[in-house]
């Protein structure tokens, strides 16, 4: 498990990323399938998909920010060749993140109609995205528990397993969501309440093999009495990267929120429209994404090993690759934006909308993607205050702003614009600002 330290980063790199290819479709297709399939509901099921994104995300982030510091804390065990402290870690986790999923799930459960108000939903739209969360938060344990296995298996530097989980869980999904929204087979018709259950029902079939997995395979499940002193320990420790990653990763969907508030004064329609381009424009991500879920561990392998020329060698080639994947998907997405747009909705308000949206935000996808590698490899250097400042750059200090006086000066269009701006300036500081800190970080060790 410690091969991340010792074969050659661009090939280690490339043999990690390429399994998650297919996991990363998976997961895209898991959101987009869930969107093409209550979009034969209608416009107001389309809009309450729409509204529950930013929630879904921000207890998403929350989630997998803990999942990041564990499987950080875990990696850095492994570079340093310590099994047994690695398993420790791995199952005090498992308490961990059980625990905070419980009380998310209880508090999401007692919120759901007065956060969504004033998240802007209102008459059919509010019914239909009550039913719907009020399902998913069922699953929120199940959901914690399977993101974080998922995650300790990514750092042990094995993705074609936690790929393969990922493509039973969508394909699965798949299967449910027809029978359980349109009452097929048997099934009685649900609408959008099936959406719901079917993920929360993937995601478990999910939890089952990952801890089977993680469990046999790697003996990272520790069954035997856990002191008090140890298991605190070990929650310090990820929560040491957690707690900062969590936060600032909030930022993301919180913003998503507040960008989302911003376009419904354009109406429901630009609210759908936005909210399927997000779901869209993830498919622009999906290889990038492969090569950023493989940075984490990596870095934190080598961190622990003190291999920093290869940490450098690896942050150096992965934003190069992101910068150049990203023109490369801009100019195919200017090419089929109307017809994917012509999918998710026969309302031509709502496909226009969404057509511009990527027209002009399709050229800081490479961007996007350097500033996010950057907070990467922060993570994986222990350096999570540093991520999180990264974060706050670009999503308070820009991109609330610039779409709010967009939307003021340019309509709809300048929120979009915003976010392109956002993009390239967070890029730019992202290079900057890593550069900096592993030089600091290196003389400190030699």
């Amino acid at each position: 498990m410690a091969v991340l330290v010792k074969d050659r980063v661009f090939p280690t790199i490339a043999r990690m990323a390429v399994p998650m290819l297919a996991g990363t479709f998976a997961m895209n297709a898991y959101n987009l399938t869930d969107t093409w399939f209550v979009s034969r509901l209608g416009t107001n099921a389309l809009a309450a998909m729409s509204f529950t994104f930013p929630v879904v995300m921000l207890l998403g982030f929350v989630i997998r920010g803990l999942g990041t510091g564990a499987m950080t804390v875990v990696a850095h065990a492994l570079g340093r060749g310590k099994q047994q402290t690695a398993a420790r870690i791995t199952t005090h986790a498992a308490f961990l993140s059980s625990g905070v999923a419980l009380c998310l799930a209880v508090i999401g459960l007692l919120s759901i109609r007065p956060l969504f108000i004033r998240l802007g939903a209102a008459g059919e739209v509010l019914v239909l995205t009550q039913q719907y969360m009020a399902i998913w938060y069922w699953g929120m344990v199940s959901r914690a528990l399977h993101h974080m296995f998922a995650e300790i298996i990514i750092g042990t530097g094995n993705t074609k397993a936690v790929s393969t989980l990922m493509v039973g869980g969508t394909v699965l999904n798949c299967i449910l969501d027809p029978m359980m929204i349109f009452g097929l087979w048997g099934f009685p018709k649900m609408g959008i309440q099936g959406a719901a259950l079917a993920t929360v029902i993937s995601e478990t079939f999910v939890l089952a093999v990952a801890f089977y997995f993680l469990h046999k395979r790697y003996h990272l499940i520790l069954f035997i009495a856990h002191s008090r002193r140890r298991i605190v320990a070990s929650w310090r420790k990820i929560l040491h990267i957690g707690i900062p990653t969590t936060l600032s990763s909030i930022l993301t969907p919180l913003s998503a929120a507040i960008v989302i508030k911003i376009v419904s004064g354009f109406g429901k329609a630009a609210v759908a429209a936005v909210g399927v381009a997000g779901r869209i424009e993830m498919f622009a991500f999906m290889i990038p994404m492969t090569v950023g879920l493989s940075l984490v561990p990596f870095v934190a392998q080598n961190y622990g090993a003190r291999r920093f020329d290869r940490i450098r060698l690896a942050r150096r080639g992965a934003m190069l690759f992101a910068l150049g994947f990203g023109f490369v998907i801009a100019g195919v997405f200017l090419f089929i934006a109307r017809p994917l747009g012509g999918l998710f909705s026969s309302d031509p308000v709502v496909v226009n909308i969404l057509v511009r949206y990527i027209y002009i935000t399709c050229f800081g996808y490479g961007f996007l993607e350097v500033h996010r590698y950057a907070t990467f490899c922060m993570t994986g250097i222990h350096q999570p205050m540093s991520s999180a400042f990264l974060i706050i750059i670009r999503t308070i200090v820009l991109m609330i702003p610039l779409a709010y006086f967009g939307a003021k000066l340019f309509g709809v269009s300048g929120v979009f614009w915003g976010r392109l701006i956002t993009d390239v300036v967070s890029a730019a500081i992202g290079v900057m600002w890593t550069g900096k800190v592993l030089d600091r970080i290196k003389h400190r060790f030699y």
